[in-house]
């Protein structure tokens, strides 16, 4: 999943957590959902390594979704983020980091895809790394809103 757009350049890189995403969709407005228009918009370039896409995909086919989107309309935002985001290589694992390890690819994925911000409603665990990383922020969809222009 290359990308070269030349939106690229103005956009800020952010990781998107897999609950702000399913929580952009469930209903039909709020922070969440405001992030992934923004994402959509080329205010914000979404970072997909491995593991999320695949938590993504998961996601999918659960039963966590109301009635606010279809399984089409679903699948055809996670298309069009994919083709305005930048997939990233991980080449070197931060493990042990967080207390969840199921949320240590976040951090790796951040890291090495210079991003901005991971957005996330699990702040707290993901703010409780073991590991201070200098300028890596961990925000709320509505703190993304208000501090990343």
């Amino acid at each position: 999943m290359p990308h070269d757009s030349i939106y690229a350049v103005n956009m800020i890189p952010i990781v998107i957590d897999t609950n702000v995403f399913v929580a952009g969709l469930r209903s039909d407005g709020g922070a969440s959902r405001e992030v992934l228009r923004r994402a959509l918009q080329g205010h914000y370039l979404p970072l997909f390594g491995n593991a999320l896409w695949l938590e993504y995909e998961d996601l999918l086919g659960r039963p966590v979704w109301t009635e606010a989107t279809t399984p089409y309309e679903r699948q055809q935002v996670l298309a069009a983020l994919a083709k305005i985001g930048r997939w990233v290589t991980i080449y070197y694992g931060w493990r042990p980091n967080l207390p969840d390890e199921a949320d240590n690819h976040l951090i790796e994925l951040a890291l090495a895809g210079g991003a901005a911000a991971i957005v996330t409603h699990n702040v707290r665990d993901v703010r409780r790394g073991e590991l201070l990383l200098n300028g890596l922020r961990v925000l709320t969809p509505a703190e993304c809103l208000e501090g990343l222009q």
